[in-house]
């Protein structure tokens, strides 16, 4: 599964090695995705590699090669920027309102409400969050409250302090807005989604780890969207 902006590259590179026989250059891939500097695409180069979707040739410059295209990929998507493949837009996207969002009406005779599980998000370093409904979970209505609810499944350790685990599922109350100190998905430059205490620092915003191994990391305000605020967790134990 591929965020909007690695599905871009993709298809921007496959375009143009059938127009020219040759992969673009960084520069180029760089103004054609609005990218403000070289490094966010040495960082999508690197996920379409580890998908299996890209190939870098040794010893040659400029030497890619397309091993896959999407499943949603169409001709008729050729010279076309800003096209919606089957996953939301920035990876965890914007779910606004998130699909099949749990509300009350949706409960059941036992108290419960059946919350969609959206993929994984990192308590780590930032990974690619999938965006798709993969199944429901049952939550009890008490955890929720008002809104609309998400469900995440956690990847990494970063947040152990705060007693989540690799392997939880956090519930997560969609909006875009939190207070200093919320638990909170965020979405950093619209492309990476990750599970960390929400912080200002000045103008800027801090994402705090709740794991001394991790640094807080320190964003302009306009790196990073909110995509929900954490208000229940469920553990599974075998």
């Amino acid at each position: 599964m591929l965020t909007r902006k690695q599905q871009e590259l993709l298809l921007f590179i496959h375009e143009r090695m059938k127009e020219t026989g040759i992969p673009p250059s960084f520069d180029e891939m760089k103004d054609a995705l609005d990218l403000a500097s070289k490094s966010g695409i040495h960082r999508l180069i690197t996920a379409l590699e580890e998908r299996g979707f890209i190939r870098r040739l040794p010893n040659r410059a400029r030497a890619l090669e397309v091993i896959k295209l999407p499943e949603a990929y169409s001709p008729s998507l050729k010279g076309r920027r800003g096209f919606s493949p089957s996953v939301i837009e920035g990876s965890l996207g914007k779910p606004t309102p998130a699909p099949a969002a749990a509300t009350r009406a949706a409960s059941g005779a036992d108290g419960s409400v059946n919350v969609p599980v959206m993929g994984r998000i990192a308590a780590g370093v930032p990974i690619s969050a999938i965006q798709n409904n993969t199944h429901d979970i049952s939550v009890p209505m008490e955890i929720l409250g008002s809104g609309e609810h998400y469900a995440l499944e956690v990847k990494g350790d970063s947040m152990i302090e705060a007693g989540i685990l690799d392997g939880d599922t956090v519930i997560i109350r969609n909006g875009n807005t939190a207070n200093p100190g919320d638990i909170v998905v965020a979405l950093v430059d619209d492309e990476e989604a990750t599970l960390k205490r929400f912080r200002r620092k000045g103008a800027s915003i801090a994402l705090e780890a709740a794991n001394p191994a991790y640094e807080t990391r320190i964003f302009g305000p306009d790196r990073v969207k909110v995509q929900g605020k954490l208000v229940g967790l469920i553990r599974r134990y075998q």
